[in-house]
């Protein structure tokens, strides 16, 4: 996770006083969300599989990546931000589409929706690409609120089945077992395929796909660099300086913007799922 040379960001009180709303950027879901989606892939043998084979078709990206995305932001809207009988109402609703989520007898890799490993390197990405994200917008943080944030954001995987022990007890002990499943990560050529076309925007409609050039840019950007040279995706240092300048430019606006404004398009999916809980409409 790269900062930018700009000052800690600082600001605790308390602990259990942070509000998460304060440092949350909706824009990173459209510069990093595929990104970070791959990179949940590419970690992972059973969570690739268990997206490329999933049997839920309603909620594949690659027949429905609109659709998908609403759920997969809603999911981080309502465990970050969201209230305790938020995410009771969510797990229920993500638990009953990951019941189908399992490998069969011809899958490459045994796999389970419900497997704590493998919730927990997804909330482990997704944890990376928030502080990833964060740091190269605003700079670092300080260290002591940098690391009460983290301990928050267990509840990534907290909000399904994952056992807050399985958490990393510290930001160091986080990096050391990132670092090592990037190092380690067992990438054949159908997770490979299959994660280009997400970074790249294939699964949209050709029509958008023009429109979608900047965000495939940021993507790859934001594509951690062992995983990029790994996915054959073009890079080069007059990239990596374009990238840092926009990052820069989109970090400044935030700060310059509302709360409400800066938090969107999270705050109105959190509002929307609420919405569909009391209309009785299916959350995800």
């Amino acid at each position: 996770m790269s900062a930018l040379p700009l000052e800690p960001v600082s600001g605790l009180e308390k602990v259990d006083e942070i509000d998460l709303r304060d440092y949350w950027d909706g824009p990173a879901a459209f510069v990093a969300g595929p990104a970070n989606v791959a990179l949940q892939m590419l970690g992972a043998p059973g969570v690739a599989y268990g997206v490329m084979e999933s049997k839920v078709e309603s909620g594949r990206v690659d027949l429905h990546p609109f659709k998908r995305a609403r759920t997969t932001l809603t999911y981080l809207a309502v465990s970050a931000l969201g209230t305790d009988e938020d995410r009771a109402l969510y797990r229920e609703a993500v638990n009953g589409a990951h019941r189908h989520i399992r490998s069969t007898e011809d899958s490459p890799v045994k796999y389970n929706a419900f497997d704590r490993d493998l919730q927990l390197w997804v909330a482990a990405c997704l944890y990376y690409g928030f502080a990833d994200t964060y740091e190269r917008l605003h700079g670092p943080m300080e260290e002591e609120l940098a690391e009460a944030i983290y301990q928050q954001l267990a509840i990534f995987g907290t909000t399904l089945q994952m056992p807050r022990d399985l958490w990393p007890a510290t930001r160091a002990d986080f990096k050391d077992f990132f670092q090592s499943r990037l190092a380690n990560a067992d990438i054949d050529d159908a997770t490979k395929a299959y994660c280009r076309m997400l970074i790249r925007f294939e699964m949209t409609p050709r029509w958008i796909r023009p429109a979608t050039l900047p965000l495939t840019f940021m993507n790859t950007g934001y594509t951690p660099w062992q995983l990029r040279e790994r996915l054959d995706l073009p890079w080069s240092p007059r990239h990596q300086a374009v990238f840092n300048t926009v990052n820069r430019a989109t970090g400044m606006v935030g700060r310059r913007v509302p709360r409400a404004l800066r938090n969107a398009p999270f705050n109105v999916l959190l509002w929307d799922v609420r919405r569909r809980a009391r209309t009785g409409r299916p959350l995800v």
